[in-house]
């Protein structure tokens, strides 16, 4: 029987939906690549020894759109052992006449895809300024989309899956979940080979130096998103001369446990639902009445409700509890979307209609309308996850944070619940764990946060700032997940100044 973790994918959304990348042509296209400043004024980085051969290989950039280029270059699988199984990855671009830099970006996840950030979004959110100053490169991380994915189970049995309503709060359904993780962990392992072992983040961010090799620049330009932020500071501790202008936004925490993520994101949306119930009334087209507590109180009565009776939506697929909070979640994360996400909640409540809802789960889980899966992002977020932060998944362990959860976050808190139970099925240990990333000796690092950030409390950004020995926070005070490309022309003109002109904004900055 399929499995589908309890633990719910809430850092997974990143900051750009996913859209399709149109196949790659033979036709070959010049390099157009160049160094930004602060590169230019950087010593040239050093090739590890032993990873010479991948830190000299060519670049070939292909036509694979009208204005997008494709390469794909080769990495160790294991770089303990360079000299054994190696590893491909896709990478793509939008190069431009007069580029300064390089800017590689990393929309977030884990599991989101630089491939589609670069192809489908970067009109929308990039300003035509920092879009003339940089070819902007994209790279879907080891283990996602096109980059050696992690591969897990079909579509028609990750659909099964989704539509199964399997509580892990609920004492009788708890064995039933072991018993599809166990098995769909067993399908990854099956699918993936050695590979599962090694997508963790500290050798996707060895990966990011051999992209900056290949590109050939002497230090790396990265505007990394949400877990990107976490790569970002993994890569800026690896290599911290290397080092050019790094923008983190969204920034994770890498000294917080798995536990300490999820209680705080359960906090952050919690908080978030209140910010949108006072919207939604204000509205006049809200499904609940009152004050916000009471609407919240309606809320939650009515999640119960779908908890014990799934609801169906027009295409015949069953809408469980956890896959109607997927859905319920995607548009709380950007605040010009609180509209859409009462219209859905109207028809649900009044109208029994749970469509909106689903389409919105759909959307986060990237699958199509045909029933299949454009991406592998819920496979590649868990095998990474498991990789990088241990989780304790004992029995007490997990009912003792679950109580945690329901009492911080009443909302939400128990559908955040037991997700140990993923990881412990899993054949891999964790490699990572928390700590202090201070990439000392650094240039420079702008973080931004986001004060009324759901996904990444503004907590984290201020943490990370904190941590890291040449940091600057820039804050945007505001709703929603991250903050460039979606905030105000104060975040985009702090941004393009420090990337462009390489001007850090002044400490305590606030848009």
């Amino acid at each position: 029987m399929p499995a589908r973790s309890p633990m719910m994918r809430l850092a997974a959304v990143g900051t750009a939906l996913a859209l399709t990348l149109a196949g790659c042509s033979s036709t070959t296209a010049d390099s157009q690549s160049g160094a930004s400043d602060a590169s230019q004024s950087a010593p040239n980085a050093s090739t590890p020894q032993g990873l010479e051969s991948f830190y000299s290989q060519d670049l070939d950039w292909e036509e694979c759109g009208s204005i997008i280029e494709c390469a794909t270059i080769e990495v160790p699988l294991d770089y303990a052992d360079p000299e054994g199984e190696s590893i491909d990855l896709a990478l793509n671009r939008r190069a431009v006449d007069g580029a300064t830099g390089n800017l590689l970006v990393n929309p977030g996840g884990p599991g989101g895809s630089g491939l589609d950030l670069v192809a489908s979004s970067v009109p929308g959110m990039f300003s035509a300024d920092l879009q003339r100053a940089y070819n902007v490169i994209g790279f879907d991380p080891r283990g996602v989309g096109e980059s050696s994915p992690v591969t897990c189970q079909s579509g028609a049995e990750t659909d099964e899956g989704r539509q199964e309503n399997l509580r892990a709060w609920v004492p009788e359904d708890q064995d039933e979940i072991v018993e599809d993780t166990e098995d769909y962990a067993a399908d990854c392992a099956s699918n993936t080979g050695n590979l599962l072992g090694h997508v963790d983040t500290v050798s996707a961010a060895k990966d990011m130096d051999v992209i900056r090799a290949v590109l050939g620049d002497a230090q790396l330009d990265y505007l990394g998103f949400s877990y990107g932020t976490f790569l970002g500071a993994t890569y800026a501790d690896l290599f911290p001369r290397n080092v050019g202008r790094f923008v983190l936004d969204g920034a994770m925490d890498p000294t917080s446990t798995a536990s300490d993520l999820t209680l705080a994101q359960a906090v952050g949306f919690e908080k978030e639902i209140d910010a949108w119930l006072a919207n939604c009334l204000e509205s006049g087209e809200c499904p609940f009445t009152g004050t916000v507590e009471e609407a919240k109180v309606q809320l939650q009565q009515f999640f119960a409700q779908v908890e014990n009776e799934p609801m169906t939506a027009s295409d015949g697929r069953a809408v469980p509890i956890i896959d109607f909070i997927n859905g319920f979640i995607l548009p709380l994360y950007d605040d010009s979307s609180w509209p859409i996400l009462t219209d859905a909640m109207n028809a649900a409540v009044n109208d029994a209609d749970v469509d909106m809802i689903l389409g919105f789960a759909d959307l986060s889980a990237d699958r199509e309308g045909d029933g299949t899966y454009a991406s592998n992002s819920t496979d590649a977020f868990t095998a990474i996850n498991c990789l990088d932060r241990p989780m304790d998944a004992s029995p007490e362990a997990m009912q003792a944070e679950a109580t945690e959860l329901m009492r911080a976050a009443p909302t939400l808190g128990k559908y955040l619940a037991y997700g140990g139970i993923t990881c412990e099925a899993w054949d891999h240990d964790a490699t990572g764990k928390p700590e202090v990333l201070d990439a000392e000796g650094s240039n420079e690092i702008l973080v931004i946060g986001t004060v009324g950030d759901p996904a990444t409390p503004y907590a984290w950004s201020e943490a990370l700032a904190q941590q890291l020995d040449n940091a600057t926070l820039l804050t945007y005070e505001g709703h929603g997940h991250t903050a460039y490309g979606r905030s105000n022309e104060c975040i985009t003109k702090a941004v393009d100044k420090y990337l462009i002109d390489g001007k850090v904004p002044e400490a305590g900055t606030r848009c």
